[in-house]
């Protein structure tokens, strides 16, 4: 197993779910629901190499953040399946579940700047700007449609 070549993969994973969580609050913004829904249904799908870099962190002596950064941002993944398409709660009008929900969602894909990071500083800063474009968007987006 070579580490190097899991550290990139999970470095393209953490872009691309800050990519596709860009592209969600835009897809919002533009009153576009159905791009929304498929964005989401890619997103759900970075369920897949999450796992795997969990399942794979003992035999690589990843740190403990590690562990809480991966296992933060499955968490976030399984909430969202289970909120938006699964049971498609309503959440978004009680305050308290959507306290809860932006702190997860905030705190799972800061979680990924770290896991980016494993792969060199261009990473990290790709990671941080996407970031923060997608904060920015989150709350924009959350003014102009209340979502």
């Amino acid at each position: 197993m070579n580490i190097n070549k899991i550290n990139l993969l999970g470095s393209y994973t953490a872009v691309f779910i800050l990519f596709i969580c860009i592209l969600i609050f835009i897809a919002r913004l533009f009153k576009k629901p159905k791009i929304e829904y498929l964005l989401g249904i890619l997103f759900i799908f970075s369920f897949i190499p999450l796992s795997y870099f969990l399942l794979y962190a003992n035999e690589l002596k990843r740190p403990v953040i590690y562990y809480i950064q991966i296992s933060l941002m499955l968490l976030f993944v399984i909430v969202e399946l289970l909120v938006d398409y699964i049971l498609n709660i309503n959440f978004r009008n009680i305050k308290w579940m959507k306290i809860v929900y932006v702190i997860l969602f905030f705190g799972s894909t800061g979680g990924m700047i770290g896991i980016a990071s494993l792969s060199g500083s261009i990473f990290t800063v790709i990671s941080i700007i996407l970031f923060l474009l997608m904060s920015f968007l989150a709350f924009f987006q959350h003014f102009k449609t209340g979502m």
